[in-house]
């Protein structure tokens, strides 16, 4: 009997990896080199299919298609005319071990799947389909207002940072401003007619060289991500000098601002250094750290382009170095000690010395100042007790009372000393004792100083026998207060020790509220100040499980898992790294709770932002209410008396009167017809509900259309510049010619006699902008944005001249085609509104679409 076998499941693909070509401005050869790399690998016997490729005519780009499996595109109809895009359910039913996608930033047609093309890469990559493409470094998301300010040209088309950064490979295409321009002017990038117009605008020299620097500064950064985590993975402690990282400590001194620019000039001196500075808010205290002049402190750092920081630590030469080597620090600055030398020679090492002695790798300079050494003589009571005064208490609780006894036994016949004297010394002993080792030490220097005194100085001397019952009282006395100075001095140090903790911990809470502030409030923010104050290897925000809620707040969970805070009901905040002493959870508490809130915040405001729409629109509704009372009232009223008039028999009228209430009749439902119009066109695009035809349209054509159709002819006569030889825009002809007319009736009614309105054309790179100058009073800079909200009348007093729709529309109308409406200054006076379109593709070229992808 044969066997019949179950056919094989289809094993699941692991995720695709992505690969980007960065590049700093169109044609530095993203596309080409895309393609390059497919052409490569499918010699290598990879399977490559071409999902989307923009050539934008360039022959050479083209020619790389040749002996590639191109997937067909999709067609769709979009603003009256048909454009393509990609067919990502062809590509994944095809499943191709790569395909190449250009334009990553591309916002698809109205009816495909995604809104934006990087969502089309995300579906590929999640069936395991490798996936090559390009993007441009002004269309981060994260540099979009950075290179709006560089270029003065707005990149509606933009893709979130964290997508690029998730690459598995990300490859810079360079050029020099230079060779690009040289590459414009052979005419390899844009068509001859556009080629003037970049040079002299967006592709400047200047512009170039600052985007270029804005590209290599991203992918730098992006790599030190990786180069961390790569030393983090390994667990490579030692610094690697990729380039300088100076790491600046401050106490809070007032030598602080003298460390600051000595570490800022150190920085300054290679290229792309770093500053960070530090303050370590330890347990055992700080003495002379003031808030003040530690907030004086970072604001100089921040201003000299640094990072201040602040960690927690129990020993600061240890916080410190820990700090550096986390950062991959390569030089590390700090001050001579205040202390003179006396005090350094009474107490432990300095946390200059002890930096220096641990700093292996890294480089440290001692900074003198003008403090240096003039810091207070004596001990300061209170500091902790280190590892090395745990040892040597006891010891010296046995040896100094035998050295003490050695001592006074050889001067004993020049000096003649008296047992009340003697007894003395052994008690100032006993208290030294106690300010080096504390009580235990203390009560064990108490008893062998009891023992030698009462053998060696009372009498019968060489027994522990008394005789006279005034030294037994003596004897137990000289116990009793040695003791008790001892446990006196030991809480001593104990409250002082807690006060300085408590001390430590405010400080850093204050740092923490100090940058709330400062509207550090982002859930990203937040988490990098834990990872860096309690010096941890990784924090990471993520959902907590449902058999993980009843895990205690900073309880470990072992196995590497790290240490785990419940955030809010359902996530919880992972430190990784070292481990957490008992006393700084409850600062981690603190920033537990700071990190609920905001994520509380961050929820509240995404459901804010949903709300705002339905807003935005009640506000609408009630504005249009309130304006259509009288406006529509007014031509309304004009009309019907004029036709009321006209139908009664009452009252018989000459030829003239009829006429002349039949031009009344005719004006005022002309009005009443316009305004219908105008508040119908502005609810359909706040609905999002205006049908365009958009067709290749000459401003020749539109403009004496829109001029015909003004309610009221300019006192002086429109002036024309340049407009018939603009080249074709991609527009909708009847909403084109009502914001030229919207644009001159309101520049008309503002400019004063003898000063003509003036619409004149340019090209600029792939669009064409069309000027409506005035010479009026203008516009003030912060009342523009204003000027374009609908029942605006900015600088009228009267108020029946009209809804103030005209410029909220005309912006409405461009944006729906495709364009801008922005306002500038006119020189000498004036406004100037530019209407910037597309310019129309040239018929039956190849890959003609609607324009909006990048080059």
């Amino acid at each position: 009997m044969a066997q019949v076998s179950a056919p094989p499941r289809e094993r699941r693909r692991p995720p695709g990896r992505l690969k980007v070509y960065l590049g700093a401005a169109p044609g530095v050869g993203k596309t080409y080199r895309m393609l390059d790399e497919g052409r490569r690998r499918a010699e290598r016997g990879t399977d490559v299919v071409v999902g989307f490729a923009e050539c934008h005519r360039r022959p050479h780009t083209e020619k790389m298609l040749e002996g590639l499996e191109v997937v067909p595109r999709q067609r769709r109809s979009y603003r009256g005319m048909e454009v393509t895009e990609l067919d990502l359910d062809a590509v994944l039913a095809r499943r191709p071990d790569v395909v190449l996608i250009d334009e990553l930033p591309h916002t698809n047609a109205p009816g495909v799947r995604n809104t934006k093309r990087w969502q089309d890469v995300e579906e590929l990559l999640a069936a395991g389909i490798d996936v090559v493409t390009t993007v441009n470094i002004q269309h981060l998301e994260s540099l979009n207002d950075v290179v709006e300010k560089i270029t003065d040209v707005p990149q509606r088309e933009t893709v979130p940072d964290e997508v690029v950064r998730r690459a598995h490979q990300i490859e810079l295409v360079d050029m020099p401003p230079e060779a690009l321009r040289r590459r414009m002017a052979h005419g390899n990038i844009y068509a001859p007619e556009k080629i003037d117009a970049a040079l002299s605008h967006y592709f400047r020299v200047g512009n170039l060289t600052a985007l270029r620097e804005l590209a290599l500064l991203w992918l730098a950064e992006r790599v030190d991500e990786t180069l961390q985590r790569y030393r983090a993975d390994h667990g490579i402690g030692g610094v690697w000098e990729t380039r300088e990282r100076v790491v600046v400590a401050l106490t809070g001194g007032p030598e602080g601002e003298t460390l600051i620019r000595r570490a800022a000039r150190i920085a300054a001196r290679s290229a792309g250094g770093d500053l960070l500075a530090v303050h370590v808010a330890r347990s055992d205290g700080l003495v002379g750290a003031s808030p003040a002049a530690l907030a004086r402190q970072r604001q100089l750092v921040e201003t000299l382009g640094g990072s201040y920081h602040t960690v927690v630590g129990d020993h600061v030469p240890a916080a410190l170095l820990a700090f550096a080597r986390a950062e991959n620090a390569t030089q590390l600055v700090v001050g001579v000690s205040r202390r003179g030398r006396l005090l350094r020679w009474l107490t432990s090492q300095g946390v200059g010395d002890s930096v220096v002695e641990g700093s292996g790798d890294i480089d440290v300079h001692m900074v003198t100042h003008e403090r240096a050494g003039r810091g207070r003589a004596l001990p300061v009571p209170g500091s902790g007790l280190s590892r090395t005064r745990r040892i040597a208490g006891p010891v010296a609780g046995f040896v100094l009372p035998v050295l003490l006894t050695l001592l006074l036994r050889a001067v004993a016949g020049p000096l003649d000393l008296n047992l009340t004297s003697e007894t003395l010394l052994f008690l100032l002993a006993v208290v030294g004792v106690a300010c080096i080792g504390g009580v235990i030490s203390a009560l064990l220097a108490s008893l062998t100083a009891s023992l030698l005194l009462n053998y060696t100085f009372i009498p019968p001397i060489g027994r522990f026998t008394v005789y006279e019952a005034n030294n037994i009282l003596a004897l137990v006395v000289f116990a009793l207060v040695a003791v008790t100075v001892a446990t006196v001095v030991d809480g001593s140090q104990r409250l002082s020790r807690r006060a300085a903790s408590a001390t430590a911990e405010a400080e850093t809470l204050s740092s923490l509220a100090g940058g709330i502030l400062r509207g550090e409030l982002d859930v990203p923010v937040l988490l990098e100040r834990t990872r860096e104050t309690f010096g941890m290897a990784s924090v990471e925000l993520r959902p907590r499980h449902r058999e993980s809620e009843a895990v205690r707040p900073a309880a470990s969970r072992g196995n590497g898992d790290g240490i785990a805070v419940p955030i809010g009901a359902d996530s919880e905040l992972v430190l990784r790294g070292r481990p957490l002493p008992a006393t700084e959870h409850r600062v981690l508490t603190a920033f537990a709770a700071h990190l609920t809130a905001a994520v509380e915040r961050a929820r509240l405001a995404e459901a804010a932002a949903e709300i705002e729409p339905v807003k935005a629109a009640d506000r609408m509704r009630t504005a249009l209410l309130a304006a259509v009372s009288h406006d529509l009232r007014t031509p309304l009223a004009g009309g019907w008396a004029a036709v009321s008039s006209l139908r009664s028999r009452d009252v018989s009228f000459s030829e003239e009167d009829r006429e002349e209430l039949l031009a009344t009749a005719e004006e005022s439902l002309a009005k009443l017809n316009r305004l219908v119009d105008n508040l119908l066109d502005m609810s359909r695009i706040q609905a999002g509900a205006l049908t365009l035809h958009l067709q290749p349209t000459a401003l020749a054509e539109i403009l004496p259309l829109a001029l015909d159709s003004l309610p009221e002819a300019p006192a002086d006569p429109v002036a024309v510049q340049d407009v018939a030889d603009a080249p074709a825009v991609l527009a909708d002809p009847p909403l084109l010619e009502r914001v030229i007319a919207n644009l001159v009736a309101n520049a008309a009614r503002h400019s004063p006699a003898g000063r003509p309105v003036t619409v004149a054309a340019s090209v600029l790179a792939s669009r064409v902008e069309l000027r409506v100058i005035d010479r009026g009073p203008g516009i003030r800079q912060q009342d523009r944005e204003r000027a374009f909200a609908p029942f605006q009348r900015l600088g009228d007093t009267d108020n029946t001249t009209g809804l103030g729709l005209g410029l909220a529309l005309s912006r409405g109308l461009t944006e729906a085609m495709g364009g801008t409406l922005s306002p500038e200054d006119t020189p000498g006076g004036g406004l100037t509104m530019v209407v910037s379109l597309p310019a129309a593709p040239v018929p039956n070229s190849p890959g003609a679409r609607s324009g909006r992808g990048s080059a």
